[in-house]
């Protein structure tokens, strides 16, 4: 197989799909590697990194989408790549489809197989090529807020952790999972008082367990948000629903009541958020206000530490890929239901129901359109 990596275009994006010490594991199987000039500045590798590695430099995208049978990137492909796909090719990266119904109906016409990451799953239910995005977003909401706190980048002049004698920052994190996790870790870890609210008591429970009595677990319900939320001087939205649409647990009327200067972080951006004020932003203007409060909703978060983010997306995405390109794709899917779970969309049909049910689309049964 021919294996593409087209350099990221999405704003302020440094990511790639493949490492050079990725791209020697595709060539040791017998495959061809094809990488964009620059798709590995972002990380530290030159054009001749990639070479030594043994992939052939493509001079642009478009020779990329032209040669390759499979495209691996990072996000989700924009409106000048998804032209360039073609009928049976394979596109392995994020796509967030849910929010994008823009996105869903050009997939289908390029007749391609796309198969996303934040959507395959393994064998106890988690999201294991998601899961260290969410990590690094996680605690980069924790930095982020922080930042924001700022007086001068919008907020209320508080310091996170306080000092001896003032009190620390008030921080609220909505939802338990792997994004909540981090961002506990690091909002302790910078002494401030910090909160979670999640309707799992098993997360809750482990949080507990983890964290001790320095965090305050609190049972998720419209009473309780509505309080930790209105009270808090930094709040994380750190909501999933895989591959459907955030819900919007925080309403315009909490951030109405909300003091000035207090930061809302939304890390749930790419799933459409989960704060009804959100809108998703960029790297390079990451913030606004809505009421006084700062909102920083940037879509790509992790594209801000490209090399850790990169190095620990191809740990977790590499046997998939491999596994695409060494059994071909409908092998690797009726083989595995997990990873199986990551093709949304294939031949023109929408293969993964939440997609389906949120855009209108009629929903095509994996297994069925693989047989076809």
């Amino acid at each position: 197989m021919r294996v593409g990596v087209p350099k990221e275009i999405k704003n302020h994006e440094y990511r790639v799909g493949l490492t050079p010490a990725s791209v020697i594991e595709f060539v040791a199987h017998g495959h061809d590697v094809v990488v964009e000039t620059g798709a590995g500045t972002g990380i530290g590798s030159d054009d001749a990194a990639y070479a030594a590695a043994g992939a052939d430099i493509a001079a642009s995208a478009a020779d990329v989408f032209a040669t390759a049978d499979m495209i691996v990137k990072v996000k989700e492909p924009q409106a000048a790549e998804r032209a360039m796909l073609r009928p049976g090719q394979i596109l392995f990266t994020y796509l967030h489809l849910a929010p994008d119904p823009e996105q869903t109906t050009e997939l289908m016409r390029s007749g391609a197989t796309c198969i996303a990451y934040e959507t395959v799953t393994d064998s106890h239910g988690h999201l294991p090529l998601l899961a260290p995005m969410s990590q690094i977003a996680g605690r980069l909401a924790i930095q982020a807020g922080a930042y924001c706190l700022e007086r001068a980048h919008g907020g209320c002049g508080i310091l996170l952790g306080g000092v001896p004698g003032v009190e620390s920052a008030r921080v609220t994190v909505i939802g338990g999972g792997v994004v909540g996790e981090n961002a506990i870790m690091m909002a302790l870890g910078m002494a401030a008082d910090v909160t979670v609210l999640d309707r799992n008591v098993d997360a809750l429970q482990h949080l507990a367990r983890r964290f001790g009595p320095g965090l305050n677990t609190v049972y998720s319900q419209r009473a309780s948000l509505d309080r930790y939320v209105v009270d808090a001087d930094l709040v994380i939205g750190a909501v999933l629903v895989p591959g459907d649409n955030a819900p919007k647990l925080v309403t315009a009327d909490m951030v109405r009541r909300m003091r000035p200067g207090t930061v809302l972080v939304d890390v749930a951006i790419d799933q459409g958020g989960c704060f009804e004020t959100s809108h998703p932003t960029t790297h390079a203007e990451p913030t606004y206000i809505v009421d006084d409060v700062v909102h920083y909703c940037v879509a790509n978060m992790p594209g801000a530490v490209p090399r850790t983010s990169t190095l620990a997306l191809n740990n977790v995405t590499l046997p998939y890929a491999l596994a695409l390109a060494d059994k071909g794709y409908k092998a690797a899917l009726r083989e595995n239901p997990h990873f199986r779970a990551g093709l949304n969309v294939h031949a023109g049909k929408v293969t993964y129901r939440a997609v389906a049910e949120a855009q209108g689309h009629a929903f095509a049964d994996p297994l069925d359109v693989l047989a076809e």
